[in-house]
């Protein structure tokens, strides 16, 4: 008969390692260079609770008398948005920077501290560059989705528990550079080769 051919699962003998592992770090400036990756020197913070990555587009249908029902050509892609959401356990001066939009200055009326004031605007080194999730997969290659450009837009809220390491969680949107076409995010995804595997 032929439904003994179907099976119970999607399981094949790829699946094994096609899994994703881990909570991944997260990168400021992240590249490539001779062959190697700046991993190190761009982390930007240690994580807990993980991370969440979001690229949706964004859908219009076309209204047309008669169709009842969404019909296959009449749907345009009319935007798009690609989102970071990183559960920070570090705190640093730099990342309390990116999530208020602040500028560190050496304190005049606390003596002995730094401090972060508000700023009325935003500047172009608020844009974070080259914002890169790094993930792995169980048979160890890495998954890198990185944004051109990104800002965070959630502000700064840190929740403290006792007995718990605070966390705050810093939401990332991934932002198109200035020119005359912005109709895409500068977003890729990273996906190793074959040879790349192998090699």
């Amino acid at each position: 008969m032929a439904y003994e051919e179907l099976k119970s699962s999607g399981i094949t003998a790829d699946t094994p390692k096609n899994i994703m592992l881990g909570a991944g770090t997260i990168h400021k400036g992240f590249k490539l260079e001779g062959g190697q990756w700046n991993f190190e020197e761009s982390l930007i913070g240690a994580t807990s609770g993980g991370s969440k990555l979001e690229i949706k587009p964004e859908f219009t249908d076309i209204e047309v008398d008669g169709a009842l029902v969404k019909t296959k050509g009449l749907t345009v892609k009319t935007g798009e948005t690609a989102t970071m959401e990183v559960n920070f356990v570090e705190m640093t001066p730099e990342l309390l920077k990116m999530c208020v939009i602040g500028d560190e200055t050496t304190s005049t009326e606390y003596t002995g501290y730094k401090e972060i004031k508000s700023r009325a605007r935003i500047q172009t080194s608020d844009y974070v560059e080259k914002l890169a999730y790094v993930g792995k997969k169980t048979d160890g290659t890495p998954i890198i989705i990185i944004f051109d450009f990104a800002i965070c837009t959630s502000g700064l809220s840190v929740e403290g528990k006792n007995k718990e390491a605070g966390t705050f969680t810093g939401t990332f949107e991934c932002v198109a550079d200035t020119t005359p076409e912005c109709d895409t995010l500068p977003w890729h995804i990273l996906y190793p080769t074959p040879s790349t595997i192998e090699g």
